[in-house]
């Protein structure tokens, strides 16, 4: 079969999405189906919306169209602040936006408005991570603005933890989402519809708060696909880890030496460390690289470690040298499956693990 390919299972994806959409659900809060890693795979997509999501996010417009022209029609949310240049384009695919700029609001009305529709807007405020948001002091005048545009419907509130800084959702930082949902509503006269707390780094917080407040959205993409908390990478009790495996083949392998010679410079990535001298060494070359994955994001096999990768070539070390041709199976963090998923020359098959495991 041919490699590198990702082999997909379809039903642990839809396990772990009714599993944590079971769980959520009695605690008032549904779930968004993050498709950025999958690029929208429609088999994936669909098998997401099967196991209980309520609708899709994505932070690529182009990934929602081409879910819509495939025939998805749950409500589908533009993740990422859009730019100003796509304004039609969300307008025209996306139900909803996360918004955190009055000027990008604004060309959204008006693209809205030569549609002849009404675009939701969540309002993404800042809770500390310090990624996208509106500051809390500066959210009543952003609402005001958002107000007095014709063409636009405040349909929530949303805060994103955990990404780039890696703040953790807690008690604290949840009250004050729930203080300025408060606010909103009494400046619009209304309740809100949409309350979204955040990404899968939240799980932990939604399954064990005494009290999740007004939260009733999750937008989840790693524990859905990967069954693992973003906050520590552990596996999500009950969920399988294993919906995608990548499978690379050995095209070169042998005794080298550990330790290379001659006089060093930088690496086609940049600066390099030499490695220290062990002796010679079994070392063998897949035929993958860092153009297809993230290899700090590779979880290779028992006996297998990764030494080295370059953009077409990922180097591993074993007890002794593997056999040219051999393919070896690699477990996926969520950077290594979003390249993956994005490299035209890794290919992607549906299995049943379960089914192949009992042959």
């Amino acid at each position: 079969m041919r490699a590198p390919r990702l082999e997909i299972d379809l039903a642990h994806i839809e396990d772990n999405t009714a599993s944590l959409a079971g769980r959520l659900q009695g605690r008032g809060i549904g779930v968004t189906a993050v498709t950025k890693a999958v690029r929208g795979n429609l088999p994936i997509v669909t098998a997401m919306l099967a196991g209980g999501a309520q609708g899709v996010g994505d932070s690529r417009i182009a990934t929602l169209a081409t879910m819509r022209m495939a025939g998805v029609t749950a409500p589908a949310t533009q993740l990422r602040t859009p730019m100003i240049s796509e304004a039609a384009q969300v307008v025209a695919w996306a139900d909803q936006s996360c918004n955190t700029e009055p000027v990008v609001l604004a060309c959204l009305s008006e693209a809205a408005g030569r549609a002849g529709r009404h675009h939701g807007v969540i309002l993404m405020v800042e809770l500390g991570d310090l990624r996208e948001g509106v500051m809390p002091e500066d959210l009543p005048a952003v609402l005001g603005r958002v107000m007095s545009l014709p063409h636009l419907d405040v349909r929530g509130l949303g805060a994103n933890l955990a990404c780039r800084n890696g703040v953790v959702p807690d008690e604290v930082n949840m009250a004050v989402l729930d203080r300025l949902v408060g606010d909103c509503e009494t400046t619009l006269g209304r309740p809100l519809a949409v309350v979204s707390g955040g990404n899968s780094a939240n799980l932990s917080w939604a399954l064990r708060a005494p009290d999740v407040g007004r939260v009733n959205d999750l937008r989840l993409g790693e524990a859905l696909l990967l069954g693992r908390d973003p906050l520590d990478r552990t596996a999500i009790a009950g969920l399988h880890q294993d919906a995608f495996v990548l499978v690379a083949e050995v095209i070169e392998s042998g005794t080298k030496p550990s330790a290379p010679w001659g006089r060093l410079g930088e690496t086609a990535n940049g600066p390099g460390t030499a490695p220290l001298d062990r002796g010679p060494i079994a070392q063998s070359i897949l035929a993958i690289g860092r153009q297809d994955i993230d290899p700090e994001g590779l979880v290779p096999p028992d006996g297998v470690a990764i030494i080295g990768c370059s953009s077409d070539h990922l180097l591993v070390q074993t007890a002794r040298p593997l056999a040219v041709g051999r393919q070896l199976s690699f477990g996926l963090g969520y950077g290594a499956l979003v390249r993956a998923m994005t490299s035209p020359f890794v290919a992607r098959c549906f299995v049943r693990r379960s089914l192949l495991r009992a042959q």
